[in-house]
């Protein structure tokens, strides 16, 4: 068989990792736009925060059923009605007038969004035969890794020479041209699984499980975790849900979700993995722009295009690391990205409040080359059990996994680099005293410059004291997040030896994989 990608397979693979970078983009690009929401739209900030968790949430419940919907609908169908659910709801957003309608639409678009991803990625599984499947995964991977990290930079841009409105309406020409692509050159696979009728009760349990620990975890810092009654009641929902509906999709004919694939030893590895992978991903992408602002004095344009190099490096990366990935182990080549990755968190962990950007640079191009070789790896240690109608159930649950593990990674970071400040602060707090010699000058020469200026006396010690006190606060914040850091890269170290005693089936003619000789472009 000829390893040449033919012209009809460049334009679908175009366009199903076009349709995911644009939902990529989107989950992160409205963030950016908070705050000029929150002042068009008269909203607050606990009801802005809505914008964001009515998303996720029905993104996670369409990701999860993904799979059976595209087996109900056809692949082919399902997926240009997602594109096009996701860009109406995008203008729908974009013209909305208060928040509750900015929050309704999000839902709208999140569900339409969560069918896109994991249709793509099976797809490309459908449409290109094993000698091609590492160089499309490596396609379609550079989508994965870019979307989070240029999203913040596209809001940041458009918010600033725009308004928000349109980080929605930018949707609109990608998203019709995403559609007409797709119904012209995507097709509908050979091999369509038995599903049966809807089970609605297991559509019921993952909507109150997933649906309830998405929210949770995007709304539980903000609202103080357990210490609200209503945060407890969902997460009490969660287990409950997440419960009944393992037990239900695990006794049900026909299941809207095959958990069954878990029984596949190397399914549950690389989902495993894939869940480290997106926890890793999605907390990293959260703590740096946040670090850079507070401590770098970046807008969130200018912390977004710090993240760029990094990125153009995994892109550079994910051609090569395809072409190689069935002459290496998988297991292997992952546990070098693993390293690399802590490597990446290390170097963070030793920045201090005088650092600059450049010092940015090299640890973020560390991490473009780790992610490369995570990715496309882990791929295909999770697929390489599965066969047939297995692959799109498969896709399904295993984004649905990543997903999850990047929810948890930023909603604990969050928690952590809070609850970090605040020891750090007590501990740091303790030395401000008439007692210590270096504290006691600085708050003197503080009192002294006011006075020169014409305070008052008891104003300029009240106002050394806050100045004190804010410098204090700065340094805990500081120290809190490299903390962050450095829990990251323990939290890979961890996974690296646990990788490198993977023992997975030995890659052959029956499985997606990377391609064995070189892939010629036409």
């Amino acid at each position: 068989m000829s390893n040449k990608i033919s012209l009809e397979k460049w334009i679908v693979i175009i366009t199903v990792a076009s349709a995911s970078l644009l939902q990529l983009i989107d989950t992160s690009i409205v963030n950016v736009a908070l705050t000029a929401m929150m002042g068009n739209l008269g909203a607050t900030l606990s009801e802005i925060s809505w914008v964001i968790t009515s998303y996720a949430a029905a993104n996670v419940i369409m990701i999860t059923l993904a799979g059976w919907m595209g087996a109900r609908f056809g692949r082919k169908r399902y997926f240009a009605t997602s594109i096009i659910v996701f860009t109406v709801a995008s203008v729908a957003c974009g013209l909305s007038t208060n928040v509750w309608e900015l929050v309704f639409f999000r839902f709208i678009q999140g569900i339409g969004g969560g069918g896109i991803m994991t249709t793509a990625q099976s797809i490309i599984v459908e449409t290109f035969p094993r000698e091609q499947m590492g160089f499309a995964n490596a396609i379609y991977g550079m989508t994965v890794i870019i979307g989070p990290t240029i999203g913040p930079t596209m809001g940041g841009f458009i918010t600033d020479n725009l308004n928000w409105n349109w980080t929605f309406f930018i949707n609109l020409p990608f998203g019709l041209f995403a559609t007409i692509m797709t119904l012209l050159y995507v097709r509908e696979p050979h091999e369509r699984p038995r599903i049966g009728r809807m089970d609605w009760w297991g559509l019921l349990f993952l909507v109150v499980g997933i649906g309830a620990l998405q929210v949770v975890l995007e709304r539980g810092q903000d609202d103080g975790w357990f210490e609200s009654p209503w945060i407890t009641l969902l997460s009490i929902m969660s287990a409950a849900g997440v419960v009944a509906f393992i037990w239900r999709e695990l006794t049900v004919e026909y299941p809207i979700v095959n958990l069954r694939l878990f029984k596949n030893y190397s399914f549950s590895m690389g989902s495993i993995f894939g869940f480290v992978l997106g926890f890793g991903l999605f907390s990293s992408v959260f703590i740096i722009p946040r670090f850079s602002q507070v401590f770098l004095g970046l807008t969130a344009t200018a912390s977004g295009i710090m993240l760029i190099p990094g990125s153009l490096m995994t892109a550079f990366c994910m051609p090569f690391v395809g072409k190689f990935t069935r002459k290496i182990p998988p297991q292997y080549m992952s546990a070098v990205g693993m390293t690399l990755f802590m490597l990446f968190c290390v170097l963070l962990s030793n920045l201090n409040g005088g650092s600059s950007q450049d010092e940015f640079f090299w640890p973020l191009m560390i991490r473009g080359v780790g992610m490369s070789l995570l990715f496309i790896p882990l791929t295909t240690i999770t697929l390489s059990g599965l066969k047939g109608v297995e692959l799109p159930q498969g896709t399904g649950l295993s984004n649905m996994v990543r997903q999850l593990g990047g929810s948890f990674g930023v909603a604990i970071m969050a928690s952590f680099l809070s609850q970090r400040t605040i020891v750090h602060r007590a501990q740091l707090a303790d030395h401000i005293s008439q007692f210590n010699p270096i504290a006691w000058d600085r708050y003197n020469a503080i009192v002294a410059g006011l006075q020169a200026k014409g305070t008052a006396l008891v104003e300029a010690q009240r106002m050394a004291l806050a100045s004190l006190n804010g410098i204090v606060y700065k340094q805990a914040a500081l120290l809190s997040y490299l903390d962050a850091f450095l829990v990251v890269g323990i939290f890979f170290a961890i996974c690296i030896p646990v990788l490198l005693i993977y023992r997975g089936k030995p890659l052959d003619s029956k499985v997606p994989n990377a391609p064995s000789e070189p892939v010629h472009m036409e």
